[in-house]
């Protein structure tokens, strides 16, 4: 009877010991993509000189449960033809009440925007360069020349934001870098504006 009450014990701390074991082991998953709920461009014309002239004026896209997991209101970018401006993002988590254009700046390392879609690829319409004030490329803040000859009035600005990239990866230094993906990374967001030149 003895034995049997050892062997019982024993069974149980082994048990115990495996379960500890196992659960110390198990890695814990991190889910670093951030949730958006509103996007802001804000422009500000440029003279030719660069600096800034006039009042800024914003276009948003939002969506109360996040702008990847649901249908965003998206405003039209209205820019005109031959002008340049400064173009800034921002970003915000209206959920938890969080400014992510913030932590994007405090992890500059591992974001970088890239800048598709019609507006700027194949017969781009817009030109796009990096301008963020740290000197990191980020595209926070970048500088927009919209071209003057275009015939076209209408063309859409895909606006991407990749977490976790591989920034040396070659081609990665590119705002239009179509294989962005191959940089690694994640995305945060991905969302079309629609554009109209004036």
């Amino acid at each position: 009877m003895k034995y049997f009450k050892n062997f019982y014990v024993l069974s149980a701390i082994l048990f115990a010991m495996t379960l500890v074991s196992c659960e110390s082991e198990d890695p814990v998953m991190e889910n670093d993509e951030e949730v958006i709920t509103d996007v802001t461009l804000r422009f500000t014309e440029l003279d030719n000189s660069g600096a800034t002239i006039g009042d800024p004026f914003e276009f948003v896209a939002s969506d109360p449960q996040g702008i990847e997991l649901g249908s965003p209101t998206i405003e039209t970018v209205n820019l005109t033809k031959g002008k340049s401006y400064r173009m800034e993002i921002l970003l915000y988590n209206s959920i938890a009440d969080e400014d992510i254009t913030e932590e994007v700046q405090e992890e500059s390392d591992e974001h970088q925007f890239y800048f598709l879609g019609s507006a700027f690829i194949g017969s781009p319409v817009l030109t796009y360069t990096y301008d963020d004030p740290s000197g990191e490329l980020i595209g926070l803040r970048g500088n927009v020349v919209v071209s003057q000859s275009t015939g076209l009035n209408n063309a859409n600005m895909r606006i991407i934001l990749r977490h976790d990239l591989d920034k040396s990866f070659p081609g990665a230094d590119n705002p239009n870098f179509q294989n962005f993906v191959a940089a690694g990374g994640e995305t945060d967001l991905d969302i079309t504006f629609p554009l109209v030149l004036n």
